[in-house]
């Protein structure tokens, strides 16, 4: 149909861009059916508290052993939101590894992603930074 050199490279190039187009549509589909089945849970050092919270941060399910009566009011309130957050950020990390093997480790796509997922955690701690 086109003989000519440049419109057969021009045709060639909008083949491979449609095909990396279909690519990225088939991994950003991966990648949000993956992210919608991760959950994480959490247990306090002391084993008296327990969250689970879904693929979105948010606290599903709270399990307050009989044995946290004996604790201040303050503290086991301290305690649960530090628990929380503990379970949000090996959500985090959980959410890191899926992209990493959907998307890949390197581009602004995943960099981005997962600005958007700590932002919507409420910028939980990361989990490879050492606690104080």
């Amino acid at each position: 149909m086109f003989d000519d050199e440049p419109t057969a490279a021009a045709l060639r190039r909008i083949d491979d861009w449609e095909r990396k187009l279909e690519e990225r549509a088939e991994q950003a589909s991966l990648l949000s059916r993956q992210a919608a089945r991760l959950s994480a849970t959490s247990r306090s050092a002391d084993g008296l508290i327990e969250v689970a919270v879904g693929a979105e941060g948010h606290l599903e399910a709270l399990h307050l052993d009989e044995g946290i009566r004996r604790a201040p009011a303050e503290q086991t309130a301290r305690r649960i939101v530090e628990t929380i957050r503990a379970a949000q950020a090996d959500l985090l990390r959980q959410f890191d590894d899926v992209t990493a093997r959907t998307i890949g480790t390197e581009g602004d796509t995943r960099r981005a992603l997962m600005a958007g997922m700590r932002a919507r955690l409420g910028n939980p701690p990361d989990p490879e930074e050492p606690r104080e």
